[in-house]
């Protein structure tokens, strides 16, 4: 798990991140991160999502499917087609005083060896979210801190 304390009210973060749009905008360049489903995207239960991106220098396609869908209290993604065995994101969102409080719960597995997980998926994941979370402190204000919160990881992988 991680999460973020932002200076913002939830009525500004939360539809922030129900635009899947905005992802191509807190992803790290060096992905080649792209939304190719069009816009406008509705989002709510079943919708799926689509994009291209290079993991690696690899180029390839991830699909998404929302499982989830309470507006203003969270959303779950779940890879219906990429790179990973399992990815499960639940974000949520907390209104605390005038911000927010996001949170991020990933559960995921991998098609590679436990050396390639210490190696290259984790830190990998672990450098998607600290991007994207320095990328928010600067959109919405807020608190990025020195350790992120990481309970069993930022990313956990999920058993296989």
């Amino acid at each position: 798990m991680r999460e973020q304390y932002l200076r913002a009210p939830l009525d500004e973060v939360f539809p922030f991140f129900a635009d899947a749009h905005n992802l191509e905008a807190i992803t790290p360049a060096v992905l080649r991160f792209n939304v190719l489903t069009p816009k406008p995207i509705e989002m709510g239960v079943g919708a799926r999502i689509e994009y291209k991106l290079s993991l690696r220098g690899f180029p390839m396609k991830w699909r998404t499917q929302i499982v989830a869908w309470e507006p203003g209290v969270r959303f779950v993604d779940l890879q219906v087609k990429g790179p990973y065995r399992l990815w499960h994101h639940e974000h949520t969102f907390q209104q605390v005083g005038d911000g927010t409080l996001c949170r991020d719960i990933v559960h995921y597995s991998h098609w590679g060896t436990a050396l390639g997980e210490r190696l290259l998926v984790r830190p990998d994941i672990e450098g998607i979210f600290d991007y994207r979370y320095a990328e928010m402190a600067k959109l919405f204000g807020g608190w990025v801190p020195d350790e992120p919160v990481r309970s069993g990881g930022s990313a956990r992988p999920a058993t296989a």
